[in-house]
């Protein structure tokens, strides 16, 4: 399974980055990381190179809900409808009920959102169910 990552925007974050590379190698992914303060169209760009079954896009200086507007749409006109959206972080700025932000990204077309208290044991599980699910719907193994 291939996933795309990296923190969006003008997010210069690296160290968290850095540790959701390794953890999602170690549970069996193949990741190709862009690093820090990447656009919409690189992780597409990426998307498309590798054949990546999912974009994981992280931000942690709380302008993510910015950085990510129309995200889904961008991949729509890209060819890469079917793709996994997934995004975590600290996506906006303030103290914000964990389930509001969730509802927000959802509703912009991202298929999980995680917050930074969620365990990534359970993110690479749900991961792997969503990818494996996306593969079911397209007559894939």
């Amino acid at each position: 399974m291939v996933i795309v990552m990296g923190v969006i925007g003008a997010d210069c974050h690296a160290v968290g980055n850095k540790i959701l590379e390794r953890f999602f190698r170690d549970s069996g992914f193949k990741v190709v990381n862009l690093g820090v303060m990447v656009s919409q169209d690189e992780y597409i760009d990426a998307a498309i190179e590798t054949g990546a079954e999912a974009i994981l896009v992280s931000s942690l200086y709380g302008h993510g809900e910015i950085d990510c507007q129309g995200f889904r749409e961008r991949c729509t006109e890209r060819g890469l409808e079917g793709i996994v959206l997934y995004v975590g972080g600290n996506l906006v700025v303030g103290k914000t009920d964990p389930d509001e932000v969730r509802k927000k990204f959802l509703a912009m077309g991202f298929d999980h959102v995680a917050t930074p208290d969620d365990d990534l044991r359970e993110e690479a599980e749900a991961l792997k169910n969503d990818i494996l699910a996306r593969r079911t719907a397209k007559g894939e193994n």
